[in-house]
């Protein structure tokens, strides 16, 4: 890895753990064209049958887990976009430190959302509901959503830690 200052440092476990999610969203993400190909095929006046049972919820579901997926390695890489036309002149400490900050936030927001989305998920078990067509439960997704946004949480505190931590 390399940080903001072009200096080699060693992956982190999270570092690690962040790829090894964002492929698990990748694969996923071609499993699901792949998915709706076949459907949209199978759908054609030239096969005329019926397309991929529930083929709308599993694009929905799937849709949502890989954004989550990839979203703490961007957030490690320093990929999200940045907004630093007030800031351009300031040293890089300062800028660092507003950096730093603004990764706090991103933290304790993704912190409610991950939080919001676990009661969504213990509501959805309690409940049963399942999904219309493929009749899945609809906790699954929302639970695994909720440990992917506090995932983010924990790689945007960690980000912010690292840019506090930089040398000068």
């Amino acid at each position: 890895m390399t940080d903001r200052a072009g200096e080699d440092r060693p992956p982190s476990r999270i570092d690690a753990v962040a790829e090894a999610v964002a492929l698990i969203g990748g694969v996923l993400l071609i499993a699901l064209a792949t998915m709706v190909v076949v459907s949209v095929t199978l759908r054609s006046d030239l096969v005329g049958a019926a397309g991929v049972p529930g083929d709308f919820e599993l694009v929905q579901m799937a849709t949502a887990i890989a954004a989550f997926c990839f979203l703490p390695l961007c957030q490690l890489r320093r990929g999200n976009i940045f907004v630093d036309t007030f800031t351009l002149r300031l040293p890089q400490r300062w800028r660092d430190s507003i950096d730093a900050l603004w990764d706090g936030v991103y933290g304790l927001a993704m912190a409610l959302i991950a939080w919001r989305l676990g009661v969504g998920a213990r509501s959805a078990l309690a409940s049963g509901e399942n999904t219309m067509v493929l009749q899945l439960p609809s906790y699954l997704p929302i639970a695994l959503c909720a440990v992917l946004a506090g995932f983010v949480s924990l790689a945007a505190f960690v980000s912010a830690s690292r840019l506090m931590r930089q040398p000068r």
